[in-house]
């Protein structure tokens, strides 16, 4: 396997800008200073037949890049992905006027779609004697899986492919692989990749959470979402999104463009096993695969982005694969950023890539909170708990990100 590094810089693909909306910040400096902070942004929530709850929510300003007519006639995740493009492109430089149209791809991984408008609907139809003449003729579109993207590509302008990519919890990882791989085959010359969520707003996902006995709870709101501690009860449902403008560094060189990161090596795989639970020996199958493709060993990795999303057997689980494939790295530090922004399902893997990638410029393995009384059975060498940890030059970040229907993802990016 050759190692990006020894790839022509043509085959060479790298993040130049980033957009996001997390529940504790709207941009990379702000949500990595929440990070750092251990800030949470989940609190108290109320959805429809489900009541009272908790959840991640986002708190952006949705006209700042479309009009009212367009939000009103879109979606809310469809609203997310326009404001996260908008400041990737903005944070990545691009004279977007120059900018062929037909040349740039948009690549957004979803967990779900549709779900929120459909319930919607159905709700207000029950007050019109479930008349269907007052069912809104913008269904339709808003319902479509492709609509995150088509939103994006149509308040850009955009003239190049666009799609989303359906692959569970695993999609933010998903869209950023797909972007990559699109430039790779010169399918577009900037790639407009990642994932986003409106999951909060269907009181579906809550209510099939809350019968699996999976959705989390407690007291204090920050405290809720505790992946690895003993007392971890659940999942908490968050919405958010992350944009990536990735570009070939052929490209990317020439117009001296920051720089945040190269796609080192990337792998996908499934279980095959079961519907929900995961499959720990598929999962570390996932991470080596990615790993062979970096061109790197195990112990070359800095920090590892967990999935662990705080139900007891989806923690445990990845923590045996975990110790599968790091058993002999002494250096490597893991965390989670789920504990302090909740599962935003879709968006999960970028967001949580995103909140480790300022550790190239400052060299801190984020902690991962709420983790008073360690499950024994999480206990990893080198997980940062509580408290950042200052760990010098980092060059290598790995990425997990797994889904139901048993769809495992990882992706390794690299310093340049």
């Amino acid at each position: 396997m050759i190692a990006p590094s020894d790839l022509p810089d043509e085959q060479r693909i790298v993040i130049t800008g980033i957009g996001l909306t997390a529940p504790n910040g709207n941009d990379l400096a702000q949500f990595r200073e929440s990070v750092l902070a251990g800030k949470s942004g989940v609190t108290g929530y109320e959805i429809r037949y489900v009541g009272a709850t908790l959840a991640g929510a986002c708190n952006f300003d949705e006209f700042r890049h479309q009009g009212r007519k367009e939000r009103r006639r879109g979606t809310r995740a469809g609203s997310i992905g326009i404001y996260c493009s908008h400041e990737a492109i903005a944070d990545a430089g691009l004279e977007w006027k120059n900018v062929d149209p037909a040349a740039v791809g948009v690549y957004v991984g979803v967990t779900e779609h549709g779900n929120v408008e459909t319930e919607n609907e159905i709700y207000e139809l029950k007050g019109f004697d479930y008349d269907i003449k007052f069912w809104s003729h913008h269904h339709n579109p808003r319902t479509v899986a492709n609509n995150p993207a088509g939103e994006i590509a149509l308040n850009r302008g955009i003239t190049g492919p666009h799609y989303t990519i359906g692959a569970a919890c695993a999609a933010g990882n998903a869209g950023i692989i797909q972007g990559a791989q699109m430039l790779r085959l010169r399918e577009c010359d900037v790639a407009l990749a990642g994932g986003v969520s409106e999951a909060i707003h269907t009181f579906g996902i809550f209510a099939s959470f809350k019968a699996q006995g999976a959705l989390a709870s407690h007291d204090d709101p920050a405290k809720a979402s505790r992946p690895f501690d003993k007392a971890r009860n659940g999942i908490v449902v968050s919405e958010g999104g992350g944009m990536y403008v990735l570009e070939r560094l052929a490209d990317a060189k020439p117009r001296g463009a920051r720089i945040y990161g190269e796609i080192a090596g990337y792998a996908i795989n499934t279980d095959a096993t079961d519907f929900v639970l995961p499959n720990p020996e598929r999962q570390a199958e996932c991470m080596r695969q990615a790993l062979r493709r970096a061109g790197i060993a195990p112990d070359q990795v800095d920090i590892v982005s967990t999935h662990a999303t705080g139900t007891t057997t989806g923690d445990t689980q990845e923590c045996d694969a975990l110790r599968r494939v790091f058993c002999e790295s002494s250096r490597t530090r893991f965390n989670n950023t789920k504990s302090m922004i909740g599962h935003a399902m879709g968006a999960a893997g970028i967001l949580e890539l995103t909140g480790n990638l300022p550790a190239f410029q400052d060299g801190v393995c984020h902690a991962t909170i709420n983790v008073d009384d360690l499950d024994p059975q999480c206990d990893l060498p080198g997980l940062t708990i509580n408290e950042p940890r200052e760990m010098g030059k980092v060059n290598y970040i790995l990425n997990n990100s797994f889904g139901m229907l048993g769809i495992n993802s990882v992706l390794i990016v690299k310093r340049i």
